[in-house]
């Protein structure tokens, strides 16, 4: 009986569940565009042939015996815009990239360019073909036909352990519970609905299902096709991955370093189901969708789970998370004060909390956020709290900030109370004057900092008075209950300040910020500042460069505006982007701001302190957060992104009335500094149930990677406003390549169990001088007009001189980088790869047009030589002659890329150091030149520009010295591995670690 086959985008809801199916589909065939070298499009109907030889189409002016291409002359399927004819600008805009699939076919590596009605249909022919050709006329094993597959066999014993009665039946209460039971996130109607289905189809109704009818239902229900496809794609087994299949696919595609057989048989035993593929170390598709679902598999890079940055550098030096209104679990006004506030911060790994001290009406100072709020909690309660939670989730220290409401004589209990209750954890130590910057929080590990005002030196009295600029007076003004003890007049508010709680401060001194030039001369580096979210908002709009400079050696917190009742919060990337350390948020109000904040936060080891991007600690480098292109010195990435399915999405909160369809779209964001904030969406994917297939490719350029946030959201369409359904964000710098899942959360921040997003992500760097979107050829005629980064003139000639030498080694940097860029996208591109793919799989593709030809290899890679040589025996097609030719422009440009590098590297680094050496005597300099006003700070930002770009090329230099070194290693590893390697290893399976291959040293 002929399995009739269709697709989510198909009228009918049978999804493709095995290779079977696609060949099935196949031979029953379908309507396909064909595109002609001169872009122009015909529609042909595209059948298999019943012997599954040959592939034909009709109509054809041409005989019925040439309408046809022979399975055993295909070279390589691809899929997308893979092909010159496919890329050419007339056709480009026409379909999306995965509608259109190409069959490189032949001696002379001919291509059949082909354009789908979706995805789905590509996705049918390409698993199809590809298993064709590697199996022959085969027919892949299907249910209840000949020898049973590892699935079937395996699926067969779950059901004869359910069957206790041992009568051949089950339940089908029982068999819906198994499947439940093996897919969590299924829906029971789901599964219910199924075994209708196909009592109907089999004519056998009733409340009991046969083992042959629990197969056919686990398998359409628990087969995701877009995971079935891939597992096809590296299977050099039928339908599992061998462990040798498993180790390329994990070197490959997820970018996994060192992977052996021993730890792909570790993958085995842990995730494949069957008995018998766990004994022979087979990987079949539940066991390789269970992987693909795990922990281990993760889309967040396993190594920021743990600290895993620099917790040497001064204070300053890290973003630190801060929370504001902590007691409040509502809003500001009318919310009540409760004490689990703090624990759920602090469980959150915050490591500054804001305590707002008020006169208690027992003699005791208590804790409001603000006055009306409904209840008060004493300051005692509160201190043995943080005494208890403090470091439960991270070691690193916790700064406490004080805002004084109280009177002095409960000022003196408050203090007491945090010195018995605290006790060595109170950071008391005088700062050392002899220092410029602030401890380490490696040095500060385990200790609480107060942050609050200070009395004067001279003060000797038990109580003095000091300005108060904090945050606080407008709501109590607001409410009628401004401080009996602020004194009349002008001038900045007075309070009073007993000395035992002055006493409590040390690194963290609270005082007024005047302005940048009164901090650059007179600031000392215990001495922190506060500043309201309008101020410091237009600080950052009107003069970021002095914020970012003066947030290389102070502290600053920034605090909410105090419009802002509903205790909403402030987008903390307008603040981050200028080097402020301590964003004040509200973590009772989730949404995107409080997304972002948590998403930062969860990086290096979640542990509240994230180091600042190099550009902005570095005492001389040129940042401005306002930047809308690249920077100098920062390599600018692409990610790029493809979003493939979701899986178990729930319905959006409140839509009962709705009916039961989600039609859900992806939003991809990227948050950072403004140049790289954008925003792209999926097409909605409609009628799809709790799991829809969006298969879109998205891309992103990335200026600033440190500082970059990516946040997936996932939206219903719908006519009366698109409703919230999840999201997930995390930092850029922790985003694994690969094929991964997004575990997706709700609006606060909660697990969703089951519901993820099934994605591929690729990140390289930017080619050139081009834009993110310039791709290809494109990015290859950017030669003609490329961009050198130069240095600046300052108006002072010794200074300008020095900075001069640097200008060829600076052209010379970006040459070799960029000749090995443009060489490299070349090469892919003929390889009929992206720019994201990687040497070994460009390697990987070319041995498998060699392995699919009739002849033998004509193609050898000489792995004897350092730079391995790619050499044709005889006469060879011209598409492998382009090739050769794109490999060894390749090979030439990373040679003369890794012999010049160490010597223009010197170069630029000897100029950026002898700039350095004037940065002491810049000042003096300046006055003897008679530079004042806007030509003395024109002079200090091309100075500082400077010293960026010369570290900046020089950086790029080397890690492409050391990109170049890797492509090398990846070429030899390839090599040896799929046999078009010659005077390599002795041994046919070298082993994948790299320090096998010593005689490349750098």
């Amino acid at each position: 009986k002929k399995k009739t086959v269709s697709f989510s985008t198909m009228p009918n809801d049978r999804k493709i569940n095995s290779t079977a199916a696609c060949i099935s589909f196949m031979l029953e065939g379908c309507e396909l565009k064909k595109v002609r070298s001169n872009s122009r499009m015909y529609s042909r109907f595209f059948v298999l042939d019943a012997d599954m030889r040959s592939l034909r189409w009709e109509p054809s002016k041409k005989d019925s015996e040439k309408a046809k291409i022979e399975i055993k002359s295909v070279k390589e399927v691809r899929v997308g815009k893979k092909t010159p004819v496919l890329r050419s600008n007339g056709l480009s805009d026409q379909f999306p990239d995965e509608c259109a699939f190409s069959i490189i076919y032949g001696d002379n590596y001919e291509s059949l360019d082909l354009v789908a009605s979706s995805a789905d249909v590509v996705s049918a022919w390409v698993m199809g073909l590809r298993y064709l050709v590697s199996y022959g006329k085969h027919t892949p094993e299907a249910p209840g036909t000949g020898h049973p597959s590892l699935r079937t066999s395996w699926i067969s014993s779950v059901f004869d352990l359910a069957d206790l009665e041992k009568s051949g039946r089950i339940p089908v209460s029982r068999a819906v519970q198994l499947i439940k039971a093996l897919n969590p996130g299924m829906k029971t109607s789901t599964i219910e609905l199924k075994f209708k289905e196909l009592q109907k189809a089999s004519e056998r109704p009733g409340m009991e299902v046969a083992c042959d009818l629990f197969v056919e239902a686990y398998c359409e229900l628990c087969t995701r096709p877009e995971i079935f496809f891939l597992l096809v794609q590296f299977s050099s087994n039928k339908e599992y991955l061998g462990l040798k299949d498993l180790l390329m696919f994990l070197e490959v595609e997820q970018g996994m370093e060192g992977v052996t057989e021993e730890k792909c048989l570790e993958i085995v035993s842990k995730y494949e189901p069957s008995k018998e593929g766990r004994e022979k170390g087979y990987l079949a598709i539940d066991g390789f969708t269970r992987y693909l679902l795990s922990a281990d598999c993760s889309i967040f890079d396993p190594q920021h789970r743990k600290v895993c940055q620099d917790m040497a550098q001064p204070l300053s030096h890290y973003y630190i998370s801060s929370a504001h209104s902590t007691c409040l679990l509502e809003d500001n006004f009318w919310g009540r004060s409760d004490i689990s506030g703090y624990i759920s911060a602090l469980g959150l790994g915050c490591r500054s909390i804001e305590l707002v001290l008020w006169d208690g009406p027992e003699g005791e100072p208590v804790v409001y956020t603000s006055p009306s709020a409904a209840s008060y909690v004493p300051f005692r309660t509160v201190v043995g709290l943080i005494d208890q939670h403090a470091f439960a989730a991270s070691a690193y220290p916790l700064i406490l900030c004080l805002v004084v409401r109280c009177s002095a004589a409960q000022q003196r209990l408050a203090a007491q109370c945090l010195r018995k209750t605290l006790g060595e954890k109170l950071y008391l130590d005088p700062p050392n004057p002899a220092a410029s910057y602030l401890p380490s929080p490696e040095q500060l590990k385990g200790r609480i900092l107060i942050k609050a005002k200070k009395l004067p030196p001279g003060c000797e009295d038990s109580e003095g008075e000091v300005s108060d600029e904090e945050e606080g007076w407008e709501l109590a003004r607001r409410l009628g209950q401004e401080d009996r003890e602020v004194l009349e007049g002008g001038g900045p508010r007075r309070v009073r300040l007993s000395r035992e709680l002055s006493e409590l401060v040390s690194l963290c001194q609270a005082v007024p910020f005047q302005d940048f030039e009164s901090s650059r001369r007179g600031q000392r580096y215990w001495e922190m500042c506060s500043f309201s979210e309008v101020e410091a908002g237009r600080f950052a709009n009107e003069c970021p460069a002095e914020l970012v400079s003066y947030n290389k050696r102070f502290l600053s917190r920034v605090y909410p505006s105090p419009m802002r009742i509903d205790a909403s919060n402030m987008n903390p990337q307008d603040f981050w982007k200028c080097g402020c350390q301590m964003v004040a948020m509200n973590y009772q109000t989730p949404g995107l701001m409080m997304d972002l904040n948590m998403g930062w936060f969860r990086q290096n080891g979640a542990c509240g302190y994230v180091l600042r991007p190099a550009i902005m600690r570095e005492e001389v480098s040129y940042f401005s957060a306002n930047a809308k292109d690249s920077l100098p010195g920062v390599p600018a990435q692409l990610l790029h992104l493809k979003v493939i399915s979701g899986q178990n999405l729930p319905k959006p909160k409140g839509s009962g009335a709705k009916g039961e369809v989600v039609e859900p779209y992806v939003c991809a964001e990227i948050h950072g500094i403004p140049a790289d904030c954008a925003e792209h969406r999926t097409k909605t994917a409609l009628q799809s149930g709790d799991n829809p297939i969006f298969d879109e490719s998205l891309e992103f350029q990335i200026n600033l990677p440190e500082l970059a946030v990516l946040r997936f959201v996932v939206l219903d369409d719908d006519y009366i406003g698109d409703e919230f359904i999840a999201q997930y964000t995390i930092p850029f710098e922790c985003l694994q390549p690969g094929y991964r899942h997004v575990p997706l959360q709700s609006l606060a921040g909660e697990p969703l169990p089951h519901a993820t997003l099934f994605v591929h992500v690729a990140i390289t760097d930017r080619r050139g001088g081009g834009k993110g979107h310039r791709r290809g050829l494109a990015g290859r005629r950017g030669r003609r007009v490329r961009e050198y980064t130069s240095t600046k003139a300052t108006g002072i000639k010794a200074i300008d001189e020095v900075f001069r030498t640097a200008t060829q080694p600076l052209r010379e940097a970006t040459d070799l980088r960029e000749n090995v860029q443009n060489a490299l996208v070349s090469f892919k591109e003929l390889c009929g790869l992206t720019p994201a793919a990687n040497m070994k799989q460009c390697i990987l593709t070319v041995a498998t047009w060699l392995l699919h030809s009739d002849s033998t290899p004509s193609v050898t890679l000489n792995l004897a030589e350092r730079y391995p040589p790619m050499e044709a025996q005889g006469p060879i097609p011209d598409l492998l002659r382009k090739v050769l030719t794109a490999y060894e422009t390749m090979i030439q440009t990373s040679r003369t890329l890794i012999e010049s590098a160490d010597a223009v590297y010197g170069k630029l680094i000897q100029a950026q150091q002898a700039g350095m050496d004037f940065h002491k005597e810049l000042h003096r300099i300046e006055a003897k030149e008679g530079l004042r006003g806007h030509k003395l700070q024109k002079a200090l930002e091309s100075f500082a520009w400077n010293i960026t770009v010369l570290k900046g090329q020089a950086d790029l230099l080397k890690h492409a010295k050391a990109e170049a070194l890797d492509n090398l290693w990846q070429i030899h590893n390839a090599g040896q591995s799929c046999g078009i390697g010659r005077n390599g290893s002795a041994s046919p399976e070298p082993s994948r670690l790299r320090p096998t291959l010593e005689p490349i040293p750098e």
